[in-house]
């Protein structure tokens, strides 16, 4: 048998060879080419599709694959582009929102946005939810939505205990202009028993007592008795340098301070303290200014000191009566003389001498001329006893 010659041999495996190496477009039997190679066949214009060779045509299904792969980052730099779009036509997002509780006062405050190339009033948006919530909303009992101020009072009349003491509350703010909104900036939750600044009590009375002070003080607010409780404590001092002491944890608003001394002045201050038994919660106040006072004396002290002043009036006036009656004794002459009546003009005399047109002399001639003299005449007749006697015998 003839043997076929060796190039017939190898054409078989030639164009096997040849038909991997350049498959026709449209033969079923070529091969397709992996993704990875795919950027190689991107044209000038960058459009992928050329084969092998130079050829153009129907990509195949392998271009259209990887051309639906570069749709992909093409949309998300698209999406980029809008963002960083969106970012900047935004307003600056509210700086430092707080939250202001001090007793009763439920204030949230930020600081003003400004815009350089803007003259348009910026106006802000509060929105808060519940610790147990995932649902934002605005306050329904205040308006802070559409303000141009820069705080949200949340305590009215018609509502002024604001956000309940027990809840949990999240706040946050934002800032628009027209169709331009701000990002929203966010308060941390706080809750008003945990949080609250609790002031100074009000309206303190001290009053003095036998060797004790007492006090009488107001809560600076009021509370719920059945979820938190008002203790009070006191600070005081002499005033003339002794150590502080204090008294803690007094349940009642009346305050006795005993066993200090009696006629001393002392200083104290007084502040009150929350406690919430059921949360846990316990929160020291602001002490109240200083006030001083004297200490009143004990009842045996105050009789002593009676009789004592009594004493010392009635010596001194004992004193002073002796010492007047002894300056009277030896000043007898000088003290005639100061209270010696001056002399008087004699009433006639005075009238001549306001009557300067009569002379003296010629009303004394006048008043020394003769008077006539007017008289009775008296004759008393005397009987003795005998003519008496011979008389009525005769009879």
């Amino acid at each position: 048998m003839r043997r076929p010659p060796p190039l017939l041999l190898l054409l078989p495996l030639l164009l096997l060879l040849g038909g991997r190496a350049a498959p026709s477009p449209g033969k079923p039997g070529g091969a397709p080419r992996p993704a990875a190679e795919a950027p190689r066949r991107v044209g000038a214009a960058g459009v992928p599709g050329a084969g092998v060779g130079g050829t153009t045509g129907n990509p195949g299904p392998w271009a259209k694959s990887w051309r639906a792969g570069r749709k992909e980052p093409r949309d998300s730099r698209l999406r980029s582009r809008a963002t960083v779009l969106d970012s900047v036509s935004q307003l600056p997002v509210p700086k430092n929102p707080k939250i202001r509780l001090y007793n009763t006062e439920q204030v949230l405050t930020w600081e003003p946005v400004s815009l350089a190339n803007d003259t348009r009033l910026v106006t802000y948006r509060v929105e808060y939810k519940f610790t147990s919530s995932d649902d934002w909303s605005t306050v329904p009992w205040v308006n802070c939505t559409n303000i141009t101020e820069t705080e949200c009072d949340f305590t009215t009349a018609s509502r002024p205990q604001g956000f309940l003491w027990h809840r949990g509350v999240y706040l946050r703010v934002r800032a628009e202009l027209g169709d331009l909104v701000s990002n929203w900036a966010t308060v941390p939750w706080f809750q008003r028993y945990r949080n609250v600044i609790i002031g100074p009590p009000r309206n303190i009375e001290v009053i003095p007592g036998e060797g004790s002070l007492n006090i009488r003080a107001s809560p600076p607010f009021d509370v719920d008795v059945s979820m938190a409780t008002f203790q009070y404590n006191v600070s005081y001092w002499e005033e003339s340098g002794t150590p502080k002491q204090t008294k803690d944890h007094i349940k009642s608003n009346f305050i006795l301070l005993d066993g200090l001394k009696p006629l001393s002045v002392y200083c104290l201050q007084v502040r009150v303290e929350m406690v919430c038994q059921k949360e846990g919660i316990f929160r020291p106040g602001l002490f109240s200014n200083t006030t001083c006072s004297k200490t009143a004396a004990y009842a045996a002290t105050k009789l002593q000191q009676t009789i004592v002043i009594f004493m010392g009036i009635f010596v001194s006036l004992m004193l002073l009566t002796g010492a007047c009656f002894h300056l009277v004794l030896k000043y007898k002459g000088r003290v005639k003389y100061w209270f010696h009546s001056p002399l008087k003009i004699p009433v006639e005399i005075g009238e001549y001498l306001r009557e300067p047109a009569h002379s003296v002399l010629e009303a004394l001639e006048k008043d020394s001329s003769p008077k006539e003299e007017v008289w009775d005449s008296v004759s008393i007749v005397s009987f003795q006893e005998r003519s008496e006697n011979t008389v009525s015998g005769a009879l």
